[in-house]
C-alpha cells in the first residue's frame, strides 16, 4: 500500500514563495505521481504531475511559477511555489498511481492520495 505525507505548508504574503513536500512510502519507480489543490467551496484541481520517466505537466495557472521535482533516492515530491497569489490558497495533497503522462492532471485516475497540507497566501 503506497502512503503518502505532506509537510512544508504555511502562510506567506502574495508574491512570497514556499515549498511543499509530499514523501512517498511503498514508492514504485514507475508510478506517476502529482500534485492537486482544493479551495473552500471549489472542486479538487490539478496543479502539477510527473510520471515514471520524468515528463513533467501544469496546469496553465502555475506555469511558470510552480515546479515539480522528485527526488527518487528520497521518494519524494516537491512542489516549489514562486510567486504565490492569494487565489493560490488551498488545501494541496499529493497522490500516486498508474498514470499516464496525458492524465497526470486528472484527479479520478489515482488510487493512492495524502492528506494535504494548507498554503494560504493572503494579499
Amino acid at each position: 500500500q503506497v502512503q503518502l505525507v505532506e509537510s512544508g505548508g504555511g502562510s506567506v504574503q502574495a508574491g512570497g514563495s514556499l515549498k511543499i513536500s509530499c514523501v512517498v512510502s511503498n514508492y514504485y519507480g514507475q508510478y506517476s505521481i502529482a500534485w492537486f489543490r482544493q479551495a473552500p467551496g471549489k472542486e479538487r484541481e490539478g496543479v502539477a504531475g510527473i510520471d515514471g520517466d520524468g515528463r513533467t505537466r501544469y496546469d496553465d495557472a502555475v506555469k511558470g511559477r510552480f515546479t515539480i521535482s522528485k527526488d527518487n533516492s528520497e521518494n519524494t515530491l516537491y512542489l516549489e511555489m514562486n510567486s504565490l497569489k492569494p487565489e493560490d490558497t488551498a488545501m494541496y495533497s499529493c497522490a500516486a498511481g498508474q498514470v499516464p503522462w496525458y492524465d497526470l492532471l486528472k484527479r479520478d485516475a489515482y488510487k493512492f492520495w495524502g492528506q494535504g497540507t494548507q498554503v494560504t497566501a493572503s494579499s
